[in-house]
């Protein structure tokens, strides 16, 4: 399949059946009360934070949503942690204090994940100002949803980061939804992504339920980026399956275009085309799904073994302790 090896795209299999599982397990959890506040699960969506993320350099930077643990997981985030602060115990990335939609991991380039719609885009926009003042060849992600590309904040930063040429590629995870608003009843163009003439920088459009053509659409966004020559918008048109959070009863859209859309499965179409071009056998598939599995498990168990976040410590992060700087 082009320039990916063929122990790349196993890896990509591997953390895309990863994520999924890893939102399978959490939504079981929260129907058995141990999951504190709500969740946004990606499901379905898959394809867009691997092919991403694996087209950029460990070393480059993310900012990412509420809807963020595709984007860590591809990141290289620690499940066990994960699990942990989902169940707000002292173990998890945030000690338990940030729950689903605050995750982060600066030594993995991870600036965190974000509840309020579109504020990840300013902070990767400052990142990359700052890359590019130190004169590092590194470059900043930012993933969004179609939701915010309607918030000041998409403009403002699209705007700074075209004028000086700064070192950011914008990907808009377009699940069609902004919770329960079709987008098109509040993107009038006919794709997110034609609104980067506006701003005079390349605007593409790619199919987000196949992992391969956003690797390679990402791929040479991120080189551009690289070079000095500026930021790309890609716009990945994808699905979530299940409804915008928890508490999303899911009742605007139809049983049938669900379906159409996991006709389109990004695991399992990338299953068989691996299969057809890298002659991937059932054997390597169930072997993949068993360690996903076993991570998954050991994972859980970190978790609900883990000591449980005290009051004591609600402040700790608040405020700087006297001394510090």
């Amino acid at each position: 399949m082009g320039e990916i090896s063929r122990e790349c795209e196993v890896e990509m299999l591997y953390k895309m059946m990863l994520i999924r599982r890893f939102e399978e397990q959490a939504e079981k959890l929260f129907m058995k009360n141990l999951v504190h506040g709500t969740m946004h699960l990606s499901i379905g969506e898959e394809a867009v934070p691997v092919g991403s993320i694996f087209a950029a350099e460990k070393t480059d930077y993310i900012t990412s949503t509420h809807r963020g643990h595709g984007d860590m997981i591809a990141k290289g985030g620690d499940i066990k942690k994960m699990f942990a602060e989902f169940l707000g115990k002292e173990t998890g990335y945030c000690h338990g204090l940030g729950g689903s939609m605050h995750i982060a991991d600066f030594s993995l380039g991870n600036l965190g994940a974000n509840g309020v719609v579109g504020a990840g885009i300013p902070i990767a926009t400052g990142a990359a100002l700052a890359l590019k003042m130190k004169k590092r060849k590194d470059i900043v992600l930012t993933f969004f949803g179609d939701g915010a590309a309607n918030e000041g904040t998409f403009y403002e930063s699209l705007n700074m980061a075209a004028i000086w040429k700064l070192p950011e590629v914008f990907i808009c995870e377009n699940n069609m939804y902004a919770m329960s608003s079709p987008v098109s009843k509040f993107v009038a163009t006919k794709n997110i992504s034609d609104r980067a003439t506006a701003f005079g920088i390349p605007g593409i459009t790619v199919d987000g339920m196949d992992v391969v053509a956003v690797y390679e659409t990402v791929k040479e966004a991120v080189s551009r980026a690289r070079k000095g020559k500026g930021p790309t918008l890609i716009e990945a048109k994808t699905y979530r399956y299940r409804g915008h959070s928890k508490s999303d009863k899911n009742l605007y859209r139809t049983e049938e275009e669900i379906g159409e859309w996991k006709k389109k499965d990004p695991i399992i179409n990338f299953v068989k085309r691996l299969k057809e071009y890298e002659g991937i056998s059932d054997k390597e598939v169930e072997k993949i799904e068993k360690s996903v599995t076993q991570e998954i498990e050991d994972g859980v168990n970190f978790a609900l073994n883990s000591s449980e976040s005290s009051a004591d410590t609600l402040l700790k992060y608040v405020y700087a302790e006297e001394g510090e700087e």
